[in-house]
């Protein structure tokens, strides 16, 4: 029997396995498909994950990495479990540039420092001195929550590229000011990398929590599957997204460095 499958993809350490299991039951539950599972790999999931992704069943698998953007795991290193699938595979965009995300960004702010004239919000992403996705998505929330509060400013962050984290401090010229991570899950960044980078112990800066478990994360998810939907009644004779060229590379060439798949 052919079904429709979410496969929701984090790496450990990363991810929180029981945050992805909330939003693949949640997607379960408002029926947005037949199934939906949450895996986690340590190092190579071409290798960790073939054999849990060869028992699935056949029919259409909605391949969602757990991530705000692309970064070199979801366009490298990923792709290389496509091959083990034996239904048709749907690569999905990473959620980091839904409506439904900047709407969460907002209220994790708010909450925390309200949004008038004597507030600055910073946020913060992973970024990367080598690809342009994570920069992308920040200044993307960045622009959309300047122009919809009245916050005094909106900082975008990096942890790996400028403007770096540890120097917002000297660019905020409000009394009070809240930093968001962009992360999915709560994890050893978010919970220490990023509050020691922010020098939260010296005062003056709240901190919000990451996205985690949040329904509108699971809206986003939704969105991305409904969206790959419309794609796939595209002309599937040339690829349809950038997602789509990944997975016709890897199933032309289907091996994982170990041989064939």
């Amino acid at each position: 029997m052919t079904q429709d499958t979410l496969v929701l993809v984090g790496q450990e350490g990363t991810h929180a396995r029981e945050t992805l299991a909330t939003h693949a039951d949640r997607i379960a539950r408002r029926g947005a498909v037949d199934a939906a599972h949450a895996v986690t790999y340590a190092e190579e999931p071409g290798r960790e994950l073939r054999e849990r992704f060869r028992s699935l069943p056949e029919g259409v698998v909605y391949v969602l990495p757990a991530s705000l953007a692309h970064s070199r795991e979801t366009t490298d290193v990923l792709p290389r479990t496509f091959p083990a699938f034996d239904g048709s595979v749907r690569y999905c965009e990473p959620i980091g540039q839904s409506p439904a995300i900047t709407r969460l960004v907002t209220e994790r702010a708010t909450a925390q420092v309200e949004a008038d004239s004597d507030g600055t919000l910073v946020l913060v992403g992973q970024g990367s001195s080598s690809q342009p996705y994570h920069r992308q998505m920040v200044e993307y929330h960045a622009a959309r929550i300047a122009e919809r509060t009245d916050y005094a400013a909106v900082e975008p962050t990096y942890l790996l590229q400028n403007p770096a984290v540890e120097c917002v401090r000297y660019a905020i010229e409000t009394d009070r000011a809240v930093a968001v991570p962009l992360f999915m899950t709560a994890n050893a960044t978010t919970d220490r990398r990023i509050p020691a980078k922010l020098e939260l112990d010296r005062g003056g800066m709240a901190y919000a929590d990451p996205l985690g478990d949040h329904p509108l994360v699971t809206d986003a998810i939704e969105g991305e599957i409904t969206r790959q939907r419309a794609l796939a009644t595209a002309d599937r004779t040339q690829p349809t997204s950038f997602e789509d060229a990944l997975v016709q590379g890897a199933r032309s060439v289907a091996t994982d460095g170990e041989g064939p798949i």
